[in-house]
């Protein structure tokens, strides 16, 4: 690994699935030392998740677990908790999301982890909490952030639309960054005071961060309708649109007064400036529905790419409906370092959502295969080759 921000910190990943995972490489990405603690055999379970139909890629392992090291060791046998515990006297960061009477049964909680090392950082994900009746309740990010705090809700076209499912690590990267941020602010006090901790948050918690603006009108006593259809919405200018190609694009004018005379001239309709339907805010949220028809109108007589041109030369914000595709394909999130190709094979991969100056994030290398590292992991931590023989026959590495 190349030196970086956390070069000499040790992080164990001792997590499944995404949102665990994650914040830990975000922290490879900055040059921590990551340790994967997969169970013997198939490992963890977001190894086997298809990424695509039919196939058995691990594209998303290949995410989410980059940079990382792996030891394939049973955590439920006595044997595979000692060599956890040897481990935890050289590392500076646990991250576990594991429901939480699965760490007690493990001897992982946190009173268990910091009693050996009282300067380790615990990290913690639940889906709702540690505390109250659903402390212990199990959830992934499409039932606990995005399903629960009325994001899924909120998004739907009409109050007659179904649901809309989310998208896989929808809500787990968002909070895996939350758990990241919360790591290194204790990573923080710990230099300050040299004493490490607990911290934790959940998807419940996040997905209300996300949903905030509504959620805070409501705890102010407010009722928050669902959001009207595109035809209904009170602002025709900040709205999406189709153009005569198919292809959708989202226009967000929020400050009309100085920008609508030139977005009109624009789009070639000047004369709707003298329509008194039009020319003033109030009147124009008053007849949205028909300045709405209007745009609908001009905008399906040219094509997205015509449509970008003039709307970028007239200095209105929008964004094109882009594909899955497209956005693999975007020359700006390369140039700005969001996809970066992998060091050691072909193909690209998504990068840590931030960067700091002067700092060189860690060249992507792949993911581990199970127990890829195990022996490399168990003789820097000091093991003989006869101890690692005999882990073996026991069956805990």
């Amino acid at each position: 690994m190349n030196d970086g921000v956390f070069s000499g910190l040790r992080v164990i990943d001792c997590a499944s699935w995404i949102a665990g995972p994650a914040a830990a490489t975000i922290m490879s990405d900055f040059g921590a030392e990551v340790i994967k603690l997969d169970p013997p055999g198939p490992g963890d379970p977001w190894r086997a998740s298809p990424a695509v139909p039919g196939k058995t890629t691990d594209y998303w392992w290949q995410l989410t677990s980059r940079n990382k090291r792996s030891l394939a060791i049973d955590l439920k046998a006595p044997e595979g908790l000692a060599v956890l515990h040897r481990l935890l006297a050289t590392t500076d960061v646990f991250i576990t999301n594991f429901p939480l009477p699965v760490r007690e049964r493990l001897k992982i909680a946190a009173a268990d982890l910091l009693a050996i090392n009282p300067r380790l950082v615990y990290g913690s994900i639940t889906a709702y909490g540690e505390a109250g009746e659903e402390a212990a309740r199990t959830g992934f990010d499409a039932t606990a952030y995005w399903a629960r705090t009325g994001l899924m809700d909120m998004v739907r076209a009409t109050t007659e639309t179904e649901p809309v499912r989310s998208m896989p690590g929808m809500g787990d990267h968002p909070t895996a960054t939350a758990l990241y941020a919360a790591i290194v602010t204790a990573l923080y006090r710990r230099e300050k005071t040299g004493r490490g901790g607990v911290v934790q948050t959940s998807l419940l918690q996040n997905g209300l961060w996300a949903n905030g603006c509504y959620v805070q009108n409501r705890l102010f006593g407010e009722h928050v309708p669902h959001r009207p259809p595109r035809t209904g919405t009170p602002n025709a200018l900040a709205n999406h649109y189709r153009c005569r190609d198919g292809r959708w694009f989202l226009m967000a004018m929020h400050n009309e007064q100085r920008q609508l005379a030139g977005f009109l001239k624009a789009i070639e309709a000047e004369h709707l400036v003298e329509d008194p339907r039009f020319a003033t805010l109030l009147s124009r949220r008053a007849n949205h529905k028909a300045l709405t028809e209007i745009l609908d109108g001009i905008f399906a007589k040219r094509d997205l790419a015509e449509w970008r041109t003039v709307l970028e030369r007239a200095g209105v914000t929008f964004g094109p409906v882009c594909s899955v595709d497209e956005a693999a394909d975007d020359a700006q999130a390369r140039e700005i370092g969001a996809l970066v190709p992998f060091a050691d094979g072909a193909g690209l991969t998504v990068s840590s959502p931030f960067h700091i100056d002067g700092v060189t994030k860690v060249a992507p290398v792949r993911a581990p295969a199970v127990g890829q590292h195990s022996e490399m992991v168990l003789r820097k931590a000091g093991y003989s080759a006869d101890e690692i023989a005999r882990l073996k026959s026991l069956g805990v590495l």
